[in-house]
């Protein structure tokens, strides 16, 4: 969740990301604190309700130009990736029941700015309904003020989504700070129903395919990209202790994931995820991979193909879980060139 500044993207989901952010709620003894729903009053919990619901009935109407009304100055003069995403989740919730599920007041009005003058970093650290389970909200450079967050849920359709927003108090209303569009399932499966299935694979020693699927429970569970809770943990914990050795540090640039192909060509692979993109039975697995050019379409599509092939030949467990494979070849600074196949045709 990005507050000042900074958007981004995510192809899988089209979210938008308004400053980096975990959720918490409940109410704790420090400058920011945050409540929950039931803990609010009820002048609080309705004017709550009716800002995020009106936001989530501009985006079912696909009314861009509404919702850009009502957000904050920051990004209504800069709203073309929040105006793309709006046209994508409208598509989803089409017909849809449009019900508010979780509503939280953020409140950092006595947050103090930086030793350097700029705003500070907000820490909501909170428990869950008296409970000792804990979740963070953590929003860097956020101006003291105060904020809510609401998660909406899309039902009575057959892939159901969510709808949540970070929303920001000012002259008496709510505007918009924050908008993420994320699905509840994916192959027509729910998050618990693919953290289930990580646990068995982990078991039966399927360790690539299980890492991949926790990945794909994260995604459904978590209204937004960067939210820690316990529960969360609890899921982080069985990803790492399933993970192959190769896995053990994760994918990056930093760290990639080496593969040999059969002519001895080695791809190194900087991303390893999952994608739902084509609504087939099975989801895909998704791979970036690191190149020196793209080169001409022909040479791009032999690469990408060698380098599925090469990475399924690796891992073999990867064709009984998933439908099929993307590769991304990326260089910094051009768009990717990207290749699907289903795995009975890498070969």
């Amino acid at each position: 969740m990005h507050r000042p500044g900074r958007m981004r993207v995510n192809r899988s989901w089209a979210a938008v990301t308004l400053v980096t952010a975990a959720l918490s709620c409940g109410v704790v003894a420090r400058a920011e604190s945050c409540t929950t729903q039931s803990a609010m009053t009820d002048t609080e919990r309705k004017a709550l309700v009716t800002a995020v619901r009106g936001m989530a009935e501009k985006v079912q109407a696909n009314d861009a130009a509404g919702l850009q009304a009502i957000t904050i100055p920051e990004y209504a003069k800069n709203f073309s990736a929040i105006q793309n995403a709006v046209a994508n989740a409208a598509d989803r919730v089409k017909g849809a029941t449009l019900v508010v599920e979780q509503i939280y007041l953020l409140d950092a009005s006595d947050l103090k700015t930086g030793s350097d003058g700029k705003p500070g970093n907000a820490q909501f650290l909170c428990t869950l309904n008296h409970s000792i389970a804990e979740a963070d909200f953590s929003i860097p450079a956020l101006p003291a003020g105060r904020y809510g967050f609401g998660i909406v849920e899309a039902r009575g359709i057959a892939a159901p989504y969510r709808l949540s927003f970070l929303i920001e108090q000012g002259g008496g209303t709510w505007q918009m700070a924050g908008f993420y569009p994320r699905a509840m399932t994916a192959a027509g499966h729910d998050g618990l129903w693919y953290w289930t299935e990580a646990r068995k694979m982990a078991k039966t020693n399927e360790h690539w395919s299980s890492w991949l699927y926790y990945q794909q429970a994260e995604a459904l569970l978590n209204p937004t990209p960067l939210i820690q809770s316990t529960h969360l943990e609890k899921l982080h914990n069985e990803q790492s202790a399933a993970a192959p050795p190769a896995l053990s540090s994760g994918v990056s640039a930093e760290s990639p994931l080496v593969v040999k192909g059969a002519d001895g060509a080695e791809y190194h692979f900087v991303g390893l995820g999952v994608d739902d993109s084509l609504a087939k039975e099975k989801i895909d697995v998704i791979a970036r991979l690191k190149v020196e050019q793209l080169g001409d379409p022909a040479t791009a599509r032999k690469r990408n193909t060698d380098a599925m092939s090469a990475l399924v030949a690796a891992y073999p467990e990867l064709r009984k879980s998933f439908h099929g494979v993307w590769i991304l070849s990326e260089i910094p600074g051009q768009n990717p060139y990207a290749t699907e196949l289903a795995m009975n045709e890498i070969h």
